[in-house]
Order: C-alpha cells, then sequence, then structure tokens
C-alpha cells in the first residue's frame, strides 16, 4: 500500500517502510518500561542519553531516530490511542531557525493502560481518539527550539502515569532491550566523511562492530550513548558483563568516571580531555543502531567551523 501525506511518498511491504526512496524498514523494539514497549525504525538510531535534559540523565527518555529530515513523515514509537495533543512555547533556536513551538503527543498505551506515553518533536497528523499502531504515522518531524544547531531530527519518548503525562520530571526509569554483546574495543577513531553540512558532518570509521562506538568500562565492553564531551557526561551500554571499574576508556584513553550504575547501562561524567581532527576541537554525537551500520557526527565547537568535503578519510585524536 501507498500514500502521500505532506508530499512524502511512503509504502508499507511486510512491515517495512520508505519514504521519499528511503528503507527504513521494520519497527524494532529497543526500550521499554511498565509493560510499555518503544520502538525504533530498523534502519534509524536511538539513545538514551545524548541530551542536555533531565529526562535523560535520569533514564526517563529515549530519543528515536527515524532516519529521514525535518518536514518528514514519521511513525509512532508505541503504540495506543492518541488522548491529548498541545502545543508548546519554546525557547528560539540559537543559530536556527525554528518551528516557533513544539507539540507534545500523549498516547495511551495499548500495552498497558495504566501508562501514557509522551512524545515531543512532531507535529501529529492524528486527532484525539485515533489508535495507532507502532510505525503508523504520527506526524511530521519538526525542528524545536529546544534543539541545539547540531541536533537531527528525532522523537522525544517518555512513559508516565497518566496523572502526571507532561511535566519535565516524573517519567519511569527505561530500559535498553538491545543486547549489545560483548563487542571488542576499538584501537583508533578513523574513517571516511560520508555526508558534510553547516552544522555537523557524518563518518563511518573502520572497526566499529554492530550497534555503535564501543568502548570499556573498567574493562569490560559497552557500547557510547552522548553528545561527548560537550554534554560534559555521556552514558555506556553493558553487554552481560557488568562493569568492574569506574574508568571509561574509549582506544585504551580514559574518557569518564563512572557515577551511577542503570541496570544494564551506567552513567559517567566526562574527564579533562577533547577530540581533535587536524589539531581542531570537535565534539562526537553517539547512538544506538537496531540494524543500520553505525556513523559518527562530528559536531563543530561553532557553527560553520568545521569544512569536510565528502570521502575525506580522516582520523580523529584523543588528547
Amino acid at each position: 500500500m501507498t500514500a502521500s501525506i505532506g508530499g512524502a511518498r511512503k509504502e508499507y511491504l511486510g512491515g517495512a517502510r520508505s519514504i521519499n526512496g528511503l528503507t527504513l524498514g521494520e519497527m524494532i523494539p529497543v526500550a521499554s518500561s511498565e509493560d510499555v514497549t518503544v520502538y525504533c525504525p530498523e534502519f534509524g538510531r536511538y539513545a538514551f542519553y545524548n541530551s542536555p535534559y533531565p529526562a535523560h540523565r535520569l533514564s526517563t527518555g529515549v530519543d528515536v531516530y527515524p532516519g529521514v529530515g525535518f518536514g518528514d513523515v514519521a511513525g509512532s514509537p508505541v503504540g495506543g490511542e492518541v488522548i491529548q495533543i498541545r502545543k508548546v512555547k519554546t525557547p528560539r533556536g540559537r543559530t536556527f531557525k525554528d518551528l516557533g513551538y513544539d507539540v507534545v503527543t500523549v498516547i495511551r498505551s495499548s500495552e498497558n493502560p495504566g501508562r501514557v506515553v509522551k512524545t515531543l518533536h512532531i507535529e501529529p497528523m492524528v486527532e484525539c481518539g485515533d489508535v495507532l499502531e507502532p510505525g503508523q504515522d504520527l506526524g511530521v518531524l519538526i525542528r524545536s527550539g529546544y534543539y541545539g544547531f547540531s541536533t537531527a531530527p528525532h522523537i522525544h519518548v517518555e512513559v508516565r502515569p497518566p496523572s502526571d503525562p507532561l511535566r519535565v520530571r516524573g517519567g519511569s526509569r527505561l530500559r535498553r532491550l538491545l543486547d549489545v554483546g560483548s563487542p571488542a574495543p576499538l584501537d583508533e577513531l578513523r574513517g571516511v566523511v560520508t555526508r558534510s553540512r553547516r552544522e555537523y558532518a557524518v563518518a563511518k570509521l573502520e572497526g566499529v562492530p554492530a550497534h555503535g562506538v564501543s568502548c570499556t568500562v573498567g574493562g569490560a565492553p559497552g557500547f557510547l550513548d552522548g553528545g561527548i564531551p560537550y554534554y560534559g557526561w555521556l552514558g555506556v551500554h553493558m553487554g552481560s558483563v557488568a562493569p568492574r571499574g569506574d574508568l571509561v576508556e574509549l582506544c585504551g584513553k580514559p574518557i569518564a568516571e563512572v557515577r551511577s550504575l542503570r541496570g544494564n547501562a551506567c552513567i559517567a561524567e566526562c574527564t579533562d580531555f577533547s577530540f581533535r581532527l587536524d589539531g581542531v576541537p570537535i565534539g562526537l554525537s553517539m547512538y544506538l543502531y537496531p540494524r543500520a551500520e553505525p556513523e559518527v557526527l562530528l559536531i563543530p565547537m561553532r557553527l560553520g567551523s568545521l569544512e569536510l568535503e565528502t570521502s575525506t578519510e580522516i582520523t580523529i585524536e584523543i588528547e
């Protein structure tokens, strides 16, 4: 079946989906809380800790990046009935033009009617009373004033009690569903630029295992999740081996100290280090990938200060 809404072409073929010729794949369960499952498109990405906002530091929020652009249609990350839609005032975007508002859409979970799901950063195409399946069209991705200049289009998701659906705090703690296994640590950050724009560049790094950029915590393997080091903290997703120490290392170099454990993840504060590309400080934005080949976003410290051409070979130093 195909449909066209807002100029975006969508196809549904045995659970797979594409927009403007880009295949997004099936919906993969990636997180859960209170018997509510959060889904991410197969070829998208998601992050628990790549944000400066409290819900992420508290492990009560997850961001789902469908892999499409601002103005494109995205599917619902959960199943349930739409019960509330509210526009909210936002700060003005710094160095970029935002929509002027954000939208909170509240969905009563079909898995657990005693819980609701709060979503942000998507202008809904649905109405209150509509019932959605995971992946069914929810709305159009918007550029929110809550974003930084390098923030990619995504849907923010929280699981909450029906009596408290909107506050900044108060969500239920989420747990990761993806089994990350025991990835081999990286020896270096070397790769090729695949896309470049004024706000950031995208690179594929050599030797990166499935699901994301690997690191170690006290010698135990894990995956990095965060905006590093510009947020000042990060998350690490662990496999079956619990952390044996308090030091997070990337390519054998310390980058953070563990402050708290979160089940199969941990929160760590960044140490005094920097990523440098040709001597210039940059940030790295890292995520988890259900099935797509992992990428890393290279973030300039100042908008427009990172000029890289596609296919450029790069080596990122840790100092």
